[in-house]
């Protein structure tokens, strides 16, 4: 699988992060089976987070064997205050992950400015970030975010604090939105101005949910179909970011990693094509993927 240099932080990230949110609501034996799946396919970086169902506990046996491979493990706190960050800090640490330190610690879900108000606040969960870098408990410092206003959140997050990444949704189907897709090239601009590691969710994203329909582990509609997957994909990594982490589905999991070992960029042409062929089902305006056109 390709990699690409995750901004300052150095490390060559694979064009597929391992979303470990797809461990979430496995027993333990099949959250093994998809750990060897996704190391066999050469991914050297993991995104997990403490609201991932039982994620931190079933990938806790692994932490071991990912030091061993020099993988990326980067984690989240979507607490809002010193105080609340650190002890959630301590139980990740200490109770659900039992690991020693980070690759990669961020503030999550912090989508609006109201949420980024509250972060950065005197006495919010920045600080939490800030002591543990000094502790040595992690090297890096990021923010991701889900929601429209993710990226111009983001861009105004840059200005206040020196982020090391930043983590947003980018898939063709929110590419057809004129604003989203501005604010995001505004914030991949800025970025790469900075020399910030940029990581995108949602990837194979292509609507939301009828109500009282849903049959995949995930908040929105995905991709099911190889050739949908592999184009979905194409062209978010066609774009000038980092790495994306893998869907929260874990019946897709296959089909997203094998798509992922065969990328190749999708000329201008071609990206333009696959944003065409998106034709949501039913809008999600948490991702801004608007309904689809009259055809």
């Amino acid at each position: 699988m390709q990699t690409r240099t995750l901004g300052r932080t150095g490390h060559r990230s694979t064009v597929v992060t391992f979303g470990a949110f797809a461990l979430g609501y496995l027993d333990q034996s099949d959250a093994d089976a998809a750990m060897e799946l996704v190391l066999s396919h050469g991914v050297n970086h993991v995104d997990i987070a403490p609201g991932y169902g039982h994620a931190m506990e079933r990938i806790a046996p692994w932490v071991t064997e990912l030091k061993q491979r020099d993988i990326f493990i980067g984690a989240k706190t979507p607490k809002r205050t010193r105080d609340e960050a650190w002890a959630d800090v301590e139980s990740i640490m200490n109770e659900r992950m039992k690991v020693d330190r980070f690759d990669l610690f961020q503030l999550h879900s912090v989508g609006t400015l109201e949420q980024l108000d509250a972060a950065m606040a005197p006495g919010g969960a920045l600080e939490t970030l800030i002591e543990m870098r000094e502790q040595g408990l992690t090297d890096w410092l990021g923010v991701t975010g889900h929601g429209p206003e993710a990226p111009a959140t983001f861009i105004e997050a840059l200005r206040r604090f020196d982020f090391d990444t930043v983590m947003f949704p980018l898939n063709p189907a929110s590419a057809r939105d004129a604003d989203y897709r501005a604010d995001t090239d505004a914030l991949v601009r800025e970025c790469q101005a900075r020399n910030v590691g940029i990581q995108t969710i949602k990837m194979i994203a292509r609507g939301g949910w009828r109500e009282g329909v849903k049959d995949c582990n995930t908040w929105y509609d995905p991709h099911r179909e190889r050739a949908e997957i592999n184009r979905s994909l194409r062209w978010v990594l066609s774009q000038p970011i980092h790495t994306a982490p893998s869907c929260g589905e874990i019946s897709l999991l296959p089909m997203v990693l094998d798509a992922a070992e065969r990328f190749e960029p999708l000329s201008a042409e071609s990206q333009s094509a696959v944003e065409a062929m998106q034709y949501p089902l039913h809008p999600l305006p948490e991702l801004a993927i608007p309904a689809a056109r009259l055809v």
